[in-house]
């Protein structure tokens, strides 16, 4: 485990994924979270353990890289109306020219 405590504003999302990778990141976030939950509810009030810190930094985190997954989404639908839009283009010059 880390050794200082995370924020969430000193959180950042790595750059170049794959879908599959952001997916991946996600699920490891959740299980990650959903363990420090359980050691949080276990631990007594008066402990010092900085779980609900750290649990914030990684809620931070994964909500960066599930931007990222709706980014790639988006420039998926870009890629595929531009391509829609060159083969519309594509018959009616094949139209045109019968």
């Amino acid at each position: 485990m880390d050794h200082y405590p995370l924020k969430p504003e000193h959180m950042r999302a790595p750059a170049h994924l794959t879908k599959g990778e952001v997916q991946k990141s996600l699920d490891e976030l959740d299980s990650k979270i959903k363990t420090l939950r359980a050691r949080a509810n276990a631990t007594t009030s008066d402990s010092n353990h900085t779980y609900h810190e750290h649990i914030a930094g990684l809620e931070k985190k994964r909500e960066l890289i599930a931007s990222k997954m709706k980014d790639a989404d988006d420039d998926q639908s870009t890629w595929q109306d531009l391509r829609n839009g060159l083969d519309s283009l594509k018959k009616d010059l094949d139209n045109l020219f019968k």
